[in-house]
């Protein structure tokens, strides 16, 4: 598999731990706040925000890689 996707797994599983524990020691217990007072919305909230920001940090292709390919397109 490709590094981008790699790292975006690695942050939802990352993300879903860090929503659910946000859940359980901070959550919102009166049942007011959408996200918090369900464990299934943080933990699913957390998945989505960490699979979003890990695959920030996956480095771009620059557009010559991305045109090329790998393709060496020289004439002899």
């Amino acid at each position: 598999m490709k590094r981008i996707t790699w790292m975006t797994l690695l942050g939802i599983a990352v993300g879903a731990i860090a929503g659910y524990m946000y859940y359980h020691y901070v959550g919102c217990y009166s049942g007011t706040c959408s996200i918090t007072s369900k464990p299934m919305n943080s933990t699913m909230y957390g998945a989505i925000m960490g699979g979003l920001a890990f695959r920030a940090f996956t480095p771009n292709k620059s557009k010559a890689d991305q045109n090329n390919d790998g393709v060496n397109d020289e004439v002899v």
